[in-house]
């Protein structure tokens, strides 16, 4: 009896000191994340379907606290918003895509104020299959610049987040360079990955364009991935910042050098929950 008393004992004092790590660790990392480092919601979207709460925990214990997001995983959108900064995150992006921006701009403007966000993101230009032309860039122009006018009146910026396609050649340049000349009322999300993806390299183009770019995705890939300019790729080819093709340390410093206000770790996989802890670290050793 007194032997499984002292082993019951040795084990509550076990768990303890595990839990103690375990919190030491969060907070120690917590300290580490610099304030202009935050999180793409997508990354965990198979963890909010099945848990929103203990996801957000997930987050806070990683010590993320900005977020680019705007699903609300089947909640209503001011009870997501209210169960998010209960959590103390501060969605500073929201998405939006080019029929919302056309059709429902009140809605897009009524999601982004539910979070206290600054940017709205549009992740992709429609198109048919791998045919995308000087016609779909003008279609979305006229949408971008309308729309972004009008947000801009809201107190809330545009933001395009280019897929790849966009850097197929058109005229001196790409249609990439033909938007940037014709941005009046939007700007830039650069995802480093996307970039890589499509054929051009994006330290280039935050050096070419320092003012276009407001925000950026901190996405690696794996070796050997043979881009294209189609703007679709495995997920699983997304790794942990730092061990890819990518040169994600250049980037971090260039995007501060210029002013970029925040960047956002994404990781598509299968392995997020895994990686993304390992990719804060990572983030944490360049400072």
């Amino acid at each position: 009896m007194e032997t499984y008393s002292l082993k019951l004992r040795a084990m509550r004092l076990l768990i303890t000191f595990i839990v103690f790590v375990l919190v030491i660790g969060a907070c120690k990392r917590a300290e580490e994340v610099a304030p202009d480092i935050g999180l793409q919601f997508y990354s965990l979207r198979n963890e909010f379907k099945k848990d929103i709460p203990a996801t957000l925990e997930m987050i806070n214990n990683w010590g993320i606290e900005i977020i680019e997001g705007g699903e609300t995983y089947g909640m209503e959108l001011d009870q997501f918003a209210d169960l998010v900064k209960e959590h103390n995150l501060q969605v500073v992006s929201v998405g939006a895509s080019v029929e919302q921006l056309k059709d429902s701009l009140p809605i897009v403007v009524q999601r982004a104020k539910a979070f206290d966000a600054t940017y709205v993101m549009c992740p992709w230009i429609p198109h048919e299959g791998d045919n995308f032309t000087i016609e779909n860039v003008n279609y979305a122009l006229e949408i971008f610049n309308a729309a972004g006018e009008k947000l801009t009146a809201e107190g809330l910026q545009l933001v395009y987040h280019p897929h790849g396609y966009e850097f197929r050649p058109y005229q001196e340049g790409n249609l990439f360079d033909y938007m940037v000349t014709n941005s009046d009322f939007f700007d830039f999300e650069m995802d480093v990955y996307w970039f890589t993806h499509g054929g051009v390299d994006p330290l280039s183009y935050l050096n070419k364009y320092p003012d276009q770019f407001k925000l950026l995705h901190l996405k690696d890939m794996q070796q050997g991935v043979q881009g294209n300019d189609t703007g679709h790729e495995d997920v699983e080819t997304n790794v942990v910042l730092g061990s890819g093709v990518i040169d994600i340390a250049s980037l971090v410093q260039r995007a501060r050098e210029i002013g970029i206000e925040y960047m956002f770790i994404e990781d598509e996989s299968s392995r997020a929950v895994d990686q993304i802890p390992q990719s804060l670290d990572f983030i944490s050793s360049l400072r």
